[in-house]
């Protein structure tokens, strides 16, 4: 384990597998013994959140029983890189609920 500016620790992991399209996978550590879960709404880092298998990644986890593993991902992101700020001011760490807005206007052509 490696401790960060913030005090966290933080672990090195290998991605075994991620499915895409449900949004979670399980990542292998030496301090997670059988693997961590993690959803990618943990993945901390810019654009489309997503892991492919065999990537390197630096994560914070937790103990809990998550659909068959002992362990959970709190924050995961790219090896060798710093983790993205994605809070939008709030606390990192499980983001809150995301809310979107559309308005769409109608141009008028009757002048």
């Amino acid at each position: 384990m490696a401790k960060r500016e913030d005090g966290s620790e933080t672990v090195r992991g290998v991605v075994r597998e991620w499915r895409a399209v449900e949004g979670w996978g399980v990542i292998e550590s030496k301090s997670t013994p059988g693997g961590c879960w993690a959803h990618y709404s943990d993945l901390q880092m810019l654009g489309f959140r997503s892991l492919e298998a065999g990537r390197a990644v630096e994560m914070e986890f937790e103990a809990a029983d998550q659909d068959g593993y002992s362990f959970r991902a709190v924050r995961v992101w790219a090896e060798g890189e710093e983790p993205a700020d994605l809070s939008g001011g709030r606390t990192i760490g499980r983001p809150g609920a995301y809310s979107s807005s559309l308005t769409i206007e109608w141009d008028d052509d009757k002048a």
